[in-house]
């Protein structure tokens, strides 16, 4: 089945309704453990402070000590994290976080300070901030903020089997929001254990493009093996938990080689870039966008300036594009064709030589300025600074042969977000796609990138990236 076929499905009416209430993202646990861990050094470092202070005689170094106390607490954050202090279900019980929290912190500053009155001015400081991560912990949890929303694949009674299986978990946090299935007679009624049919396998898939979905699980007879693989195989575009209701006869199902944690249920494919990772991705993003922008800066305005008085028409160039999870998203782009000659729609690839480019866009293109307007794609979101190029939403090769026929999986390499650069960019398949083995190699390096991403790896492709515009070869 192609990724044409597959996004072509549309949407039944009532599945239509159900993605339009889950287009907000869950919010994620690591956010808040992250927000309850920086009010406990705030407040534990505080509470060092007037400790130090407290017992400090005829000395007063106020510096030092909030240099200290916060070293001393960030310290003690750290270990108890380490112990699992910070996960929702624990912050949101007031004393669980706060007894080692308030030992620790009393013992360093008896320590420092030889004083027992520490006790009193530590638990002043520390209360009030367990009570607000907790309070705020526990209106997460009850109102499903982080629920991690999920599909099934097949109707019936595996899916039952399924539903009841995650209610018996007393830490479960996944919500089935519904079900897909192609069979239609009695196997696969309308309903399951109140969760309603939505629709078939393909339009799960441009359910889950509609929708913000964490989860697929397939729920699917062990027997109908083959029919595993194909659903298995339809849903490897899109960025999304993807689990077995229960364990197969065949090992080759088990490609990550781990349980998952999740009762009854087997990890067979994970999202690349989540939780810390995500956050960790976005605050390089926002840092790096900021830092380029203001270094960048000059030069883009004498690039808009060279725009303007060689030709007429805007200085910048809107194009829509392929985004992540195939979402379309607008980026910019300083316009290198003469305004009557834009192909936001990428009908006809850029050639050498090609007579819609003008003399400021082909230096543009060549040395890659043309790119530089998308810093504000990412901090906007749209892009990131590292990851697969987006393309435009119809790019076709010379022969006119759209993109998603010529590579198998082609798709699956928007389940991240799109980058400024990438792998492939600095291993050098920058500029145009004018060949069928160009786009395969491009993919290659985009799916490699994707299953094996980490921020040291997007820290090399950064800092390889302006050497590799040096070379220009595949930029016109």
């Amino acid at each position: 089945m192609s990724d044409a076929k597959v996004k072509a499905e549309p949407l039944p009416l009532g599945a239509l309704t159900v993605a339009r209430g889950l287009r907000r993202t869950a919010l994620a646990p690591v956010v808040l453990s992250a927000l309850a861990a920086m009010l406990d050094v705030l407040a534990l470092a505080l509470g060092l402070w007037f400790a130090r202070l407290a017992g400090s005689g005829s000395e007063f170094a106020p510096l030092g000590w909030a240099v200290l106390s916060t070293l001393e607490a960030l310290g003690t954050s750290l270990l108890i994290s380490a112990l699992g202090a910070y996960r929702l279900n624990e912050v949101r019980q007031f004393w669980s976080g706060m007894l080692p929290l308030l030992v620790l912190g009393v013992a360093l500053a008896t320590l420092s300070t030889g004083i027992v009155s520490a006790i009193l001015l530590i638990a002043l400081t520390l209360m009030p901030a367990r009570a607000l991560s907790a309070a705020m912990a526990g209106a997460v949890l009850d109102f499903g903020l982080t629920e991690r929303r999920a599909v099934i694949v097949g109707g019936g009674e595996p899916a039952l089997r399924v539903m009841a299986a995650l209610a018996e978990c007393p830490d479960n946090d996944i919500r089935v929001v519904g079900i897909f299935d192609d069979r239609d007679d009695v196997r696969s009624p309308i309903a399951v254990g109140g969760v309603p049919k939505l629709g078939n396998i393909e339009a799960m898939v441009t359910f889950a493009r509609s929708a913000e979905i964490e989860m697929l699980i397939v729920a699917l007879p062990l027997t109908a093996e083959q029919r595993i693989r194909t659903v298995l195989k339809t849903i490897e575009v899109l960025p999304v938990d993807v689990r077995l209701a229960d364990f197969s006869a065949d090992p080759t199902f088990r490609r990550h080689g781990r349980a998952a944690l999740e009762r009854g249920l087997i990890d067979v494919v994970s999202r690349p870039i989540i939780g810390g990772q995500f956050m960790l991705k976005r605050v390089l993003d926002i840092a790096g966008a900021t830092v380029a922008l203001l270094v960048a800066s000059p030069v883009m305005l004498f690039a808009a300036l060279a725009i303007r008085l060689e030709s007429e028409g805007p200085v910048l160039f809107r194009q829509p594009r392929h985004g992540y999870n195939n979402r379309s998203v607008t980026i910019w782009k300083f316009r290198s064709m003469y305004a009557d000659d834009c192909d936001p729609h990428a009908r006809s690839i850029v050639t050498r030589g090609d007579p819609r480019v003008t003399r400021v866009g082909r230096f543009l293109r060549r040395t890659s300025i043309d790119e530089l307007p998308q810093l504000f794609n990412v901090l906007r979101g749209d892009l990131s600074l590292v990851g697969p190029r987006p393309h435009a939403l119809r790019a076709v090769s010379a022969r006119q042969e759209a993109f998603e026929d010529l590579v198998d999986g082609y798709a699956s390499r928007h389940r991240v977000r799109p980058g400024i650069t990438g792998l492939a960019q600095i291993n050098g398949w920058r500029g145009e796609i004018d060949e069928p083995e160009a786009l395969r190699r491009r993919v290659e390096q985009d799916l490699y990138y994707i299953e094996n991403w980490s921020i040291r790896l997007d820290l090399y492709i950064l800092l390889m990236t302006p050497f590799r515009l040096l070379d220009g070869r595949r930029a016109y």
